[in-house]
């Protein structure tokens, strides 16, 4: 957890270690302030390719290996459960009951538990035991489908909409939706978040400006999806590139005054049918300087422009350095955790923890004697840092 606290300092949550957006979702909530204990495998850890020092998702948290296939490794996690707020898990579904581990029988051992389960296609429905990635589910959701150049395919946004946006946000935001209202009724329940329903949930301001014709399922020829001249990006004479958001009239007067564009010369820019002339001229424009120079020339106006920069350059932009938007843990440059909150802010955060590095301390936190420990050692039912394969 982050030293220090935070506005969920207090909350114990149980993390099955999984892939992308469930461990996610967990930092969000250990960058928050809440205990959460990572559950590895005890053949080595939970297999996502990611070398401990570099992954990023898994700061913030202790972590336990646990057998759970032996029946004690079984009872040494429903021991530990019994004493969490939380438990959140990344299986397909049915993976969870098949364990032993069903939301019923846990819920009747600690009636206050709140199970966030992350899944693709949801815990029902004609998908939802098919495998799939983020691509998928964005495309299914119907946020992929307008996003790319014109005459070209859709093009995969990396995976920020479906693993991290609609998946792992919209579980972290579930979870500490029904830890609030447990505190007030005394019970909790499952969260069900899916990549798809937060997939499609993301384009919800899409679809108002879609049913009033603001917007079309046309790439690159709408507002939003680099069709508009006043909303794009362009390339710059040393090859790098310039975001250009010049939606409202007075940013976009700003926008041409600032490049000796005469207004009545360029032409009406609420007019579709003049964009691509308009664009080809702006585009001219930016050509004629490298990014720093339109930087240096236009980055103290409100015509709302920003570089397009690299993740490697992003921490060193004066702003974002000047805000902290970056933090550097364990000598590895990564986002520091938002939002920000004025009087519980959460403290610095913690390298990702090697895969059983806390074993032995957080089952005496969970109420294990050294004796039981020692039990669970020597029938290989949970190991340590040193122990991995």
């Amino acid at each position: 957890m982050t030293a220090g606290g935070g506005p969920l300092a207090g909350i114990r949550i149980i993390e099955l270690a999984g892939l992308g957006p469930a461990p996610f979702g967990a930092m969000l909530l250990a960058d928050m302030g809440a205990e959460v204990v990572r559950v590895e495998r005890v053949d080595g850890g939970s297999g996502i390719g990611v070398a401990v020092p570099f992954d990023v998702l898994a700061r913030n948290r202790r972590s336990i290996r646990l057998d759970l296939k032996q029946d004690e490794g079984k009872a040494a996690l429903l021991r530990m459960i019994d004493g969490a707020d939380g438990l959140i898990e990344g299986f397909r579904p049915g993976v969870l009951e098949r364990l032993g581990f069903a939301p019923d029988l846990l819920l009747e051992r600690n009636p206050k538990l709140v199970v966030g389960r992350m899944t693709g296609w949801g815990q029902d429905g004609p998908l939802a035991q098919r495998a799939g990635h983020d691509i998928n589910y964005i495309a299914l959701a119907g946020a992929l489908f307008s996003i790319g150049g014109r005459g070209g395919p859709p093009v995969p946004p990396l995976n920020l909409v479906g693993d991290f946006g609609g998946g792992g946000l919209v579980l972290a935001f579930g979870v500490v939706c029904a830890l609030l209202e447990a505190r007030g009724s005394g019970k909790g329940q499952v969260v069900d978040a899916a990549m798809v329903d937060g997939a499609a949930l993301l384009t919800a301001g899409v679809h108002g400006m879609l049913a009033q014709g603001m917007f079309r399922e046309d790439r690159g020829g709408t507002i939003l999806n680099g069709g508009a001249p006043f909303y794009a990006v362009y390339e710059c004479a040393d090859g790098e590139f310039v975001t250009i958001g010049s939606l409202e009239p007075q940013f976009f007067a700003l926008l041409q005054e600032r490049l000796g564009i005469d207004p009545a010369e360029f032409g009406n820019r609420n007019d579709p049918r003049q964009w691509d002339g308009q664009r080809e001229r702006l585009a001219a424009i930016f050509r004629s300087r490298t990014r720093d120079e339109w930087t240096r020339l236009l980055g103290d106006s409100d015509v709302c422009f920003a570089p397009v920069l690299r993740m490697t350059e992003a921490p060193q932009h004066p702003h974002n350095a000047a805000r902290g938007v970056f933090v550097e843990v364990g000598g590895l440059v990564q986002p520091a955790p938002a939002p920000r909150f004025s009087r519980t802010a959460a403290g610095a955060c913690t390298p990702p923890a090697v895969p059983g590095a806390d074993t032995d301390a957080v089952l005496a936190a969970y109420g294990f004697s050294r004796e039981e420990v020692a039990a669970l050692h020597a029938g290989g039912v949970v190991a340590g840092a040193a122990d991995a394969d």
